[in-house]
């Protein structure tokens, strides 16, 4: 080595001559060659990804583990369910909106209904049994969702037990949807006007079974969890976003009061009766997925005390508003062939009078007609505000309805979550936020 050299000094030893080399300009060289310092990967997750919650495509510009850009692309499980209901009667949009969010059909019907019957000037005159069913069925149908939420994240974070058991107890409740509704999922058994028909006997038997049940299962859900190192270091401090944030993006749901904010719709503007029944709104000042694991596991335990309530209120009478004009003119029952209309109702009708079964003829092919105008009804569903903006133009069917879906509006969080993190963060993100790509894609 030269005596001249830039890069290393020299001094002479008892052992001869030695150099010190220091490395020169190595990092300011290395800082600009760098390939890692530079290059940029794009990710497609999705849009088939066990981790995206349906059909969610990600697409992610990642710097070695770190998300630099997220975007999320949508429209991949598309139905046209609010095109199509401009093509039916009034009656027989419930059996499309309840396809939208098929973790949460209930409050689909509900919102629709709600918005209809409004339109109609018929909000008073709903009967007290069929309100309350509404808000038994809507709260047991929120204890369902946020079993699926608790099941698939704790999956997606390598969880399988919870897993498991969260799908175990969802079926309970599917259960009892069926034996009142005679389906697991897609019931359209909210209608304009009331219910389908009413609560059995038997259903109300596996209801206090499962509301005795539910409380130890939840306790083994949090021996499971909470205190699980894994658990806390996927969740704790992971894909935060302040009330701040949630506020700009019109975040709303668990999401929002995971931020602290105490902002639920049945609380802050009441319908079906909320106002009159006792529970709390839970909320974590965190704003992290640990913040909304607590809030929906919080949000169980206040769902069951309002399903207890309402089976308590449960009172005899209609379940179906008496103008014969309006009221779906049905007597269901589960015959050999499934569910439909019972032989004894039918020939009542029938024999009736002919005035009698020309009406029941024109109500069941062409529907009731609904006064000129337009509403906007919001109820909080699982994932937040779902808000129905009905329109219509006096005819029997409706001119426009399109639905303020809480998993379209929540997925703009996404980026603010995952940019700036890690990759496997934006899984736990993603999952907090609970989507369900069948509302977002309506």
């Amino acid at each position: 080595m030269s005596a001249t050299s830039n890069y290393a000094s020299e001094r002479e030893t008892d052992e001869g001559r030695v150099f010190t080399v220091t490395g020169g300009d190595w990092d300011t060289i290395v800082s600009g060659t760098d390939p890692i310092n530079d290059e940029r990967i794009v990710v497609n997750m999705g849009p088939q990804h066990p981790s995206t919650h349906g059909v969610l495509r990600l697409i992610l510009e990642l710097e070695g583990e770190t998300v630099r850009e997220a975007r999320s692309v949508v429209g991949y499980l598309h139905t046209g369910i609010e095109k199509n209901l401009e093509y039916r009667n009034w009656v027989q949009g419930s059996t499309f909106v309840t396809r939208m969010d098929y973790l949460a059909p209930i409050f689909n019907e509900t919102a629709y209904a709600l918005a209809v019957e409004k339109l109609l000037g018929i909000t008073d005159d709903i009967t007290e049994r069929a309100t309350t069913i509404r808000v038994l069925m809507m709260e047991l149908n929120r204890i369902s969702s946020h079993l699926v939420w608790l099941a698939t994240t704790g999956m997606e974070l390598g969880a399988i037990s919870i897993m498991l058991y969260g799908f175990r107890e969802r079926e309970y409740i599917l259960d009892i949807f069926e034996t009142i509704t005679g389906l697991r999922m897609n019931h359209a058994y909210v209608r304009p006007g009331g219910v389908a028909q009413d609560v059995p006997d038997e259903a109300i038997v596996k209801i206090r079974e499962f509301l005795k049940m539910m409380p130890k299962k939840l306790k083994e859900y949090e021996d499971l969890l909470s205190g699980q190192p894994i658990w806390t270091e996927r969740t704790k401090g992971v894909a935060v976003l302040d009330v701040t944030g949630c506020v700009a993006l019109g975040i709303t749901g668990p999401v929002l009061r995971s931020a602290g904010l105490a902002w639920d719709l049945r609380k802050t503007m009441p319908y079906c009766g909320y106002e009159t029944y006792e529970f709390d709104v839970p909320t974590h000042p965190d704003g992290d997925v640990w913040g909304r694991y607590q809030v929906r596991l919080a949000e169980i335990r206040e769902s069951m005390k309002l399903v207890e309530q309402a089976l308590d209120r449960l009172r005899p009478g209609p379940v179906m508003v008496a103008d014969r004009k309006i009221a779906w003119p049905a007597q269901l029952a589960i015959g050999v062939d499934g569910m439909g209309n019972s032989l004894e109702h039918v020939a009542k009708i029938m024999g009736q009078s002919m005035e009698s079964l020309i009406h029941h003829f024109k109500l069941v092919t062409e529907g009731f007609r609904v006064p000129p105008g337009q509403v906007y009804v919001a109820i909080e569903a699982p994932r937040g505000e779902l808000g129905v903006h009905a329109v219509s133009d006096g005819g029997t069917r409706p001119y426009r309805v399109h639905y303020r879906e809480p998993s379209f509006v929540n997925l703009q969080a996404l980026p603010a979550m995952a940019e700036g993190g890690l990759i496997a963060d934006v899984i736990a993100g993603g999952a907090s936020l609970d989507p369900v790509m069948g509302g977002c894609d309506r």
